[in-house]
């Protein structure tokens, strides 16, 4: 097929002989490995081990947290001796958290599930199998796998594009796979276009500066319909938005997916993965680097454990730190420094740039932008980065969003060929950072202003609620006054009084209780105890202790003599108003009724210690049913009157009906048994 051109692009120096010259290799595996949490585009996975767990190599150690996230797995078996935050792979040079494995040297892997013919199984089966081996997406952008081969929406796909373009200077590690391992990647594709239920086309784009990857792929995909597009050699061919056009002539919409045009686009390290994660059941644990730099003694591509430090890598290649300029995550186009060489490889760690001053020398210093519009002319995005410049600069967000800020693909490109030397992308980097961060600050206060408007929203309807029963009562209880008043000499008035007396009488003995002078002298009395007591501890400790807590313990002894002082004027009027008034006795009117009721509890007792068993029996029956009557006659008066304790009364009448009928079975029972 003839392929197409996008607009702009450039044509740096390839320099990807260098690390071509051997096959892949690797490296001793190191002490300690550094597993990041978050190697993907999504949520951080969650740790499913604890520190000092043993680990066996593919077991999985963190799981994946919603749609948008990917477990972890161990890349060798060991014994978890750290889960921290530690450095990572990030242009930002935050930390995030990591789990750190202290390796066995054994690389005794767990058990796994293989699978000889992955057409024994379902589409749903294979995406299951793929999400759960932690396969993202290699070629950079790290998404989910198993997301993007299940695209929402009811999108219908039509072609399936693998990415073995590879146009960054320097990085050839997909390079090398395809020449070493093409019949792994083509089995991959096969499964991967049997997921997508076999799209018409399957086009696997390569630029013409592989030869050999090429044959190697064509003898590889003899006998399939899968389609090896070769096509001429231009910067950023390998960005999906620019090879989707070049092998479709298809544009994806702005802030659109591939899917939205009927296109799936994976990288042929992501098929490679699926295919042995499929086959041999094997987790996502290693990669294909490439290590190239003048700074280093031997440059190649190697195939590493993820969570292999940056530092051991280096080690092993013979770095020169005097000759050195730094380290470079990615190539010189799109990567990033870093500055800490004890973060990890990551799922999405294609390249690791040493290079020398020379080699690669700092970039100048920028000058005034000179409006040439070469930038315009260079960008694949057809973007205006001239004015996305400007607007950066002034941090006008609008107007970057308006154009078309986020179609950004950061691929340098512009800065590249920029004569004033500008590095437009970190303005870009910056600028993106800053609208994401408004917009979710701005989420943020959305979702606050939404809960608070909720919670007041609750609290109005449960006052008004409160207010309407409270009204209910007080309405009701007016009603149940006005009818005692009318006829006082009913039932439900003589009860109203009685319930009122009660109250009465008890709030009079709190009330005596409080006021009682003896009471008040025996309470100042155990407080000045205390107080003494304390006082007394506190000189205890002062004398014992030494220089750094005298000040601190004098400054407490003050308070509590302070209080010791308080206690004894307490003590003195309470012992005054004592001797004032003597211990109150009880009436002659209160004695007589305590007596009266005491003696009638008595004869109660007396008559009812002579009863018989049946007698007894029918004496609990009868009380019990005169307290059922009443508690029908309070549950009809409450309904009368919409009494807010309705559901009281309902519960009490129907316990005591309960207890009456055991009661009178056990009575029933009891005559059975005399018969």
């Amino acid at each position: 097929m003839r392929p197409n051109d996008f607009h702009g692009g450039v044509h740096p120096p390839e320099n990807k002989q260098q690390s071509t010259g051997e096959p892949i290799g690797s490296i001793p595996l190191a002490e300690d490995l550094i597993v990041s949490l978050l190697q993907h585009t999504g949520a951080t996975a969650l740790p499913l081990v604890k520190l000092g767990d043993d680990v066996l190599k593919g077991q999985k150690i963190a799981e994946a947290d919603g749609l948008i996230s990917c477990p972890i797995h161990a890349p060798s078996s060991g014994k978890v001796v750290a889960i921290e935050p530690c450095a990572v792979p990030h242009p930002s040079g935050l930390v995030e958290d990591c789990i750190v494995i202290r390796t066995d040297g054994k690389a005794q892997w767990c058990e796994l599930e293989p699978c000889d013919d992955y057409t024994q199984l379902n589409r749903v089966e294979l995406l299951e199998k793929i999400r759960d081996s932690g396969i993202a997406g290699m070629g950079g952008a790290g998404f989910p796998t198993a997301v993007k081969l299940d695209p929402h929406g009811g999108a219908e796909i039509d072609t399936l594009i693998i990415n073995g373009t590879e146009c960054e200077p320097y990085i050839t590690a997909d390079d090398m796979l395809m020449r070493e391992r093409a019949e792994e990647i083509i089995a991959g594709v096969s499964i991967l276009s049997y997921i997508l239920d076999e799209p018409e086309r399957v086009l696997i784009g390569i630029e013409d500066n592989k030869p050999q990857a090429i044959a190697a792929m064509r003898e590889a995909a003899k006998g399939t319909h899968f389609n090896i597009v070769v096509f001429p050699t231009k910067y950023p061919s390998g960005g999906e938005k620019q090879l989707i056009q070049i092998l479709t002539g298809r544009e994806v919409p702005n802030q659109g997916l591939p899917a939205n045009i009927g296109i799936v686009c994976q990288n042929v390290g992501t098929a490679r993965a699926v295919y042995r994660a499929i086959h041999y059941g094997e987790p996502l644990i290693s990669r294909v680097t490439t290590v190239v730099g003048q700074a280093l003694e031997r440059q190649r591509n190697i195939e590493v454990p993820i969570g292999t430090p940056i530092h051991h890598i280096l080690k092993h290649h013979g770095i020169h730190r005097g000759l050195m300029q730094k380290v470079i995550i990615g190539g010189p186009m799109m990567g990033y420094t870093i500055d800490d060489e004890s973060a990890p490889v990551v799922k999405t760690t294609n390249c690791l740039l040493v290079p020398t001053k020379k080699e690669l020398p700092p970039a100048p210093v920028a000058k005034a932008c000179i409006r040439c519009g070469y930038c315009a002319e260079a960008c694949p995005a057809s973007l205006l980065p001239q004015q996305l410049y400007w607007y950066a600069r002034a941090d006008e967000r609008e107007k970057l969003q308006a154009y078309n800020l986020f179609d950004c693909i950061e691929c340098g490109a512009c800065s590249y060929v920029c004569p004033s030397t500008i590095p437009l992308v970190q303005y870009y980097r910056a600028a993106k950072g800053t609208i994401r961060q408004a917009e979710a600050e701005k989420e943020k206060s959305d979702r606050a202003r939404d809960r608070f408007e909720f919670r007041k929203l609750r609290l109005e309807k449960a006052e008004k609620e409160k207010e309407a029963k409270r009204e209910a009562r007080r309405k009701a209880a007016e009603l149940a006054r006005q009818q005692r008043e009318q006829n006082p000499d009913s039932e439900e008035a003589k009860t109203g009084k009685q319930e009122a007396d009660v109250v009465a009488a008890a709030l009079a003995r709190v009330k005596s209780r409080q006021e009682d002078p003896q009471q008040l002298l025996a309470r100042a009395q155990r407080t000045l105890s205390s107080a003494e007591s304390r006082v007394e501890r506190l000189r205890s400790k002062l004398d014992a202790a030494d220089n750094s807590l005298r000040d601190q313990l004098a400054a407490q002894l003050k308070a509590a003599e302070l209080k010791l002082q308080e206690a004894e004027h307490k003590l003195t009027l309470a012992k005054r108003r004592a001797d004032r008034d003597p211990v109150r006795e009880p009436s002659n009117e209160e004695a007589s009724a305590a007596v009266r009721a005491i003696s009638k509890a008595r004869a109660a007792a007396e008559a009812r210690a002579q009863m018989s068993g049946a007698d007894k029996l029918a004496a609990d029956v009868e009380a019990l049913r005169k307290r059922v009557s009443k508690a029908e006659v309070r549950l009809l008066k409450a309904r009368d009157e919409n009494d807010a304790n309705l559901e009281a009364f309902e519960t009490a009448l129907e316990k005591l009906q309960k207890k009456l009928e055991d009661k009178m079975r056990e009575q029933q029972s009891a005559q059975g048994g005399e018969q």
